[in-house]
């Protein structure tokens, strides 16, 4: 059991005399009862030690940021500030310090940080919480190649959450070699699109694996960097079987810049979820996307899906792929002999069907294709040629 912050009524504890509040103290109504046991860490009990003065009221205002990455050295904490306890432990440590009107615990794992002010008026807290992450976060400079995508998950600690990296991505003439002449030809308009020309809300990317689906993405990400945000969605499987996962995503975090900009989620792999079976074997999950598309839930958000897949069209569940609901549909499938060996100066090694991408960046590197595995390993996906799923 971890720490747990009981707020009880005690009007409903019979042991306890019923207080009688006032309507500006609230918690004069309420008990609070802290239950500890050795699964809990000390960075467990700072957290809860901050919720002191903001329950008793006596700092009723709280504001709070979350950063990323953090600048090498900063303590997150203004120069006045007193630390009364810190704790750390192997994945994330925990301060907690004060001034004069104001509490603030800064909580901090990896490169990454959360930072809670409590104070006597919403302006200290406001001014408290500035002095402790301006300047604080570190924005390496943008490279031309690069994007910033990105990255939601369900975290133990924290719940829903989204984090950010930049991510390196060609230009679409750099990369328009890599796919078969249908594929680039319909690719062409697809990174053309602005917001103005959006129709339907689902991108729908489908083929063998192997073939750069997933290449394709990272490059439309940089070609709409303008007005869309990019999202990589790692655990597809939950977002749509929890309901307060896809709701938080579906109203969003934004990336900082103007408003107004279109979403991007990509969620990958997802056979199971779009499949013809997908109705029988996942439940609502496959109504919750389609209700994201182009249901209640899209209504008045700027929400596009984009999926890859490996299964074949004719598997996959009518209702996604019905007229008016796709924004593209796009079959990537393996270059012809011609295109292979014009992609790799050489007929050796490509057979009579042709290669797929993966197939033939393994020639380039002296690789056999039958060799490479159908899931790439680390190593390979964290090379430059990218992902080719």
């Amino acid at each position: 059991m971890r720490l747990l912050c009981r707020i009880m009524n005690a009007m409903s504890d019979s042991r306890r005399p019923v207080p009688q509040a006032h309507p500006t103290t609230p918690h004069r109504a309420l008990s609070i009862r802290l239950n500890m046991d050795d699964s809990d860490s000390p960075s467990d009990v700072v957290d809860a030690l901050f919720l002191g003065r903001f329950a008793s009221g006596e700092q009723p205002y709280s504001r709070g940021a979350s950063l990323d990455s953090v600048k090498s050295g900063a303590t997150l904490l203004p120069p006045e500030a007193a630390v009364l306890r810190s704790a750390r432990d192997k994945d994330r440590s925990a301060t907690l310090a004060e001034g004069q009107g104001w509490t603030v615990l800064v909580s901090r794992w990896s490169r990454g940080a959360d930072v809670t002010v409590a104070a006597v008026s919403a302006e200290l807290a406001d001014e408290v919480l500035a002095s402790c992450v301006d300047g604080a976060e570190d924005e390496p400079e943008p490279q031309p190649e690069n994007v910033t995508m990105g990255f939601w998950y369900v975290s133990p600690r924290r719940g829903p959450h989204r984090t950010t990296r930049q991510i390196s991505a060609k230009t679409w003439p750099e990369v328009r070699a890599n796919y078969t002449a249908p594929v680039a030809d319909a690719m062409d308009g697809l990174m053309k699109l602005t917001a103005d020309d959006i129709s339907g809300r689902l991108l729908l990317l489908h083929g063998p694996p192997g073939t750069g689906k997933t290449s394709a993405l990272r490059t439309l990400a940089r070609s709409w960097r303008d007005w869309c945000q990019v999202d990589c969605v790692l655990d597809p499987e939950r977002l749509f079987n929890d309901v307060g996962y896809l709701m938080d995503i579906a109203i969003g975090e934004d990336d900082g810049t103007a408003g107004g900009r279109w979403r991007l989620l990509l969620l990958e792999d997802c056979d199971e979820l779009i499949r013809g079976q997908a109705k029988h074997q996942t439940g609502q999950a496959l109504s919750r996307l389609l209700n994201l598309t182009d249901g209640l839930l899209g209504q008045g958000r700027n929400v596009l899906v984009g999926i890859t897949t490996n299964e074949d069209l004719e598997r996959l569940h009518p209702a996604v792929v019905r007229p008016g609901r796709c924004l593209a549909r796009i079959e990537v499938g393996p270059l012809t002999r011609t295109e292979a060996v014009n992609w790799l100066g050489t007929p050796e090694g490509v057979g009579r069907e042709g290669a797929t991408l993966a197939e033939l960046y393994a020639l380039r590197r002296g690789s056999s294709p039958t060799a490479i595995p159908a899931i790439p390993s680390p190593t390979t996906a964290a090379s430059s040629d990218g992902l080719y799923l």
